[in-house]
């Protein structure tokens, strides 16, 4: 690979941490309990390489204290290696502690121009972008109060404003964009969207797997310092939660004492494998219906058509997510969305019910597509992810007629859902 298309480079680096296990804080009591300054070196990161070409945007994945927080730390350079190289080329934004730089006394106005000089914006570009730093915060009226007199939704809808506009080559983002309230959250996934299609390299650490399949081309997973898997994001993310159940179930079957049965895969059926969730809820059922009402997976090209699904509550859900993924035969994600995202209102589920996702222009070259569906409760947490739930095939009279963005509404049974907008 040309060293002019990489944007990140990691070569065999290894970070490692010294864990006190009872450390004094006091010289006194460091002198009189030396035994408790015992330690142990824990290697977070063991010899890991890896590039990110230049417009490419990479999820990382993985359980927590795997390592993938502290990889962007490193590509960041708030900490360094211990062994190994990282190099990152061009101007670096990074939204992993959101407002770390900001000072209490000052003004909100204030702070941004301490926040962007800080990313390596001069004086003259923070003046060029500060309207519209304010206006993406919808802070206005607060921006010359003190920031301590902010709530902290208002603290992290600035910092966030700020790190988004400093127009970087590289943007790095731990586990913020769950920032403010749905409708921001919203703007802040429309936001990063638009920073992906501007050809800026993005390098994302979340836990919301569905976050990661709608912006990322990519997803890195590590677990234990190394990497994993690499690969397409639909094709990581099964094998990964499918480790994440086995190693929950190991877990429950210690707790209560349990011997722990041996896994047999060549037993599961197709679906197993390419479902998964913590099952409070469950879809039961899925149906592709065309611009005459019938269930039909064949469409025409440029005709309405929706998908249907039932699905079953066991347990209430909280701050329900319904979302949708359609993905071109090669594993291509085509276009996907959720009702956080749509700006659709915070709501629960607690019965059973039929949600019908519309798309009113069916606008996709003519062939054979997959359709994911999936149910989350709060930051992302998998409830029922049922990869390859149905099909979608097109077709066409009038040749190619190229691709767009695919229009949806969300319409659910439950009288109780009926205004989610």
């Amino acid at each position: 690979m040309s060293s002019d298309s990489v944007a990140i480079s990691v070569k065999n680096v290894t970070k490692q941490f010294k864990v006190f296990f009872d450390k004094g804080s006091s010289l006194k009591e460091k002198v009189l309990f030396r035994k408790r300054n015992r330690y142990e070196n824990r290697v977070v990161l063991d010899d890991i390489s890896l590039e990110i070409t230049k417009g490419e945007a990479v999820g990382l994945v993985g359980h927590n204290g795997c390592g993938k927080s502290t990889l962007l730390k490193l590509m960041t350079r708030i900490l360094y290696p211990d062994k190994g190289t990282i190099e990152v080329n061009g101007r670096v934004s990074s939204l992993l502690e959101l407002g770390a730089g900001f000072h209490p006394d000052m003004s909100g106005r204030e702070n941004i121009y301490t926040n962007a000089s800080i990313f390596g914006l001069t004086k003259k570009e923070i003046d060029e972008r500060l309207d519209d730093i304010i206006a993406f915060s919808e802070l206005e009226e607060f921006i010359d109060n003190p920031v301590r007199t902010y709530s902290s939704g208002m603290y992290m809808r600035l910092a966030f404003s700020v790190a988004i506009n400093v127009d970087a080559d590289v943007l790095l983002v731990d586990e913020i964009l769950a920032v403010g309230d749905a409708n921001f959250q919203a703007k802040c996934f429309a936001k990063m969207q638009e920073i992906k299609a501007r050809g800026t390299t993005i390098v994302i650490v979340s836990h919301s797997l569905s976050q990661i399949e709608q912006i990322c081309d990519r997803s890195i997973w590590i677990h234990d310092g190394k990497i994993q898997m690499d690969g397409i994001p639909r094709d990581v993310h099964p094998a990964y939660m499918d480790l994440m159940g086995k190693m929950r179930k190991a877990q429950l079957a210690k707790e209560r004492g349990e011997e722990l049965e041996e896994d047999d895969d060549s037993g599961k059926d197709e679906e197993a494998k390419t479902r998964w969730g913590n099952g409070d809820a469950r879809i039961t059922r899925v149906a592709v219906i065309d611009e005459n009402g019938k269930e039909n997976n064949v469409i025409r090209v440029g005709a309405a058509c929706s998908v249907r699904l039932d699905y079953e509550v066991k347990n209430k859900v909280t701050d329900a997510v319904f979302g949708i993924g359609i993905f071109r035969a090669d594993g291509l994600n085509v276009y996907g969305s959720n009702t956080r995202i749509d700006g659709c209102r915070v709501f629960d589920i607690n019965e059973s019910g039929s949600l019908s996702i519309e798309i009113p222009v069916t606008a996709m070259l003519a062939g054979r597509y997959t359709v994911d569906l999936a149910i989350e409760s709060g930051h992302g947490l998998p409830v029922d992810y049922w990869k390859g739930a149905c099909e979608i095939e097109t077709y066409s009279n009038n040749g190619d007629v190229g691709a767009c963005r695919i229009g949806h509404e969300w319409h659910f049974s439950d009288p109780a859902l009926k205004d989610i907008r």
